[in-house]
């Protein structure tokens, strides 16, 4: 199958590519022309330059292709990151929906989050067909994956394309402190951060997470999303996890919301630190059920603590807590 990665040169699409290659498929990755590709150099991909942003270059990348994984997507949780978010989260899915629809022939793979579902101020699961109802947050990121999928799903009720979403939860492995928004945990891991907040978290491992996009393509219905998670726990109970595999001390402190609001307050008005989005995301429950990925898809996610070892392995072995 001749297929095609956004966002390939990142931690989970470096996963997928490694994957799909394995299963002898034919991988080209959809790059920038100043993307680190030291994720993925190693592979033997094709790359072609473009940016989802950029409606022309899609049109000459998804030429001729069979399937598109549609993973580039920014992260962000501070007010001034929002813009940004909008463009590539929404105008970039808008711009892969509008090429596949003209194109007529790749079937899409959306790579869309549990934060498209929303979640929850007390401790319940969310399921696919859970309301989203924290539009009055305005959380940047939840806003803006809950749209673009929203999108991909309209193009496909409307028969204009075949497109299927998956929405992992938090994904943990080998290679995950590397990320920007995993500050906290190598903190966490090194003992040297003493607070853990309210709310709770579903971890996932990135193995698990490709292989429910393997699944997805193969046995997933058009228009529906599959959310893609494994173990639901508190932050504390994850943080409790991730000092216990580093053999450090776990935070015992809990930073109140109030607290964790005021201090994401200063932070939005100097620029630096933490946001009130920060406080928002860190005090929720992300909390979620996958029973309908595993009836439909055969999706069968390894324990989260498998996982979580596997993050902080990773960081013994390459120096982050040294």
């Amino acid at each position: 199958m001749k297929t095609i990665v956004t966002g390939a040169n990142g931690f989970l699409g470096s996963w997928l590519c490694k994957r799909l290659l394995e299963e002898g498929h034919d991988v080209t990755a959809l790059v920038r022309k100043n993307s680190d590709l030291s994720e993925i150099e190693h592979l033997k991909l094709k790359y072609e330059y473009g940016d989802v942003t950029d409606k022309a270059s899609l049109q000459k990348a998804f030429k001729d292709k069979e399937y598109v994984f549609h993973l580039a997507g920014v992260i962000a949780y501070k007010a001034k990151d929002r813009p940004l978010m909008d463009k590539v989260n929404i105008g970039g899915t808008q711009n892969v929906v509008d090429v596949l629809t003209e194109q007529k022939q790749a079937k899409l793979l959306n790579l869309s989050s549990v934060v498209a579902v929303g979640a929850s101020f007390t401790p319940k699961e969310l399921t696919e067909e859970s309301p989203y109802t924290i539009h009055k947050l305005n959380l940047g990121y939840f806003e803006t994956k809950h749209t673009a999928e929203k999108i991909v799903c309209a193009a496909a009720r409307e028969n204009k394309i075949h497109a299927i979403n998956v929405n992992p939860s938090t994904i943990y492995g080998f290679g995950d402190a590397k990320k920007g928004s995993r500050k906290t945990q190598v903190k966490v891991a090194r003992g040297k951060f003493p607070f853990y907040t309210g709310g709770g978290v579903n971890v996932v491992a990135a193995e698990d997470v490709v292989d429910g996009i393997v699944k997805a393509i193969a046995n997933g219905r058009n228009g529906e999303r599959y959310l893609l998670t494994s173990e639901n726990m508190t932050i504390k109970d994850l943080f409790t996890k991730i000092a216990g595999f580093a053999g450090v001390k776990a935070p015992s402190i809990l930073m109140p919301f109030p607290v964790l609001k005021l201090i994401g307050r200063i932070g939005d008005l100097t620029g630096g630190g933490l946001s009130v989005e920060n406080a928002y995301t860190a005090s929720m429950y992300h909390w979620f059920n996958c029973d309908k990925a595993k009836t439909e898809l055969g999706f069968s996610p390894r324990p989260s603590d498998m996982a979580i070892e596997n993050s902080v392995r990773w960081m013994k072995d390459h120096g982050y807590l040294a």
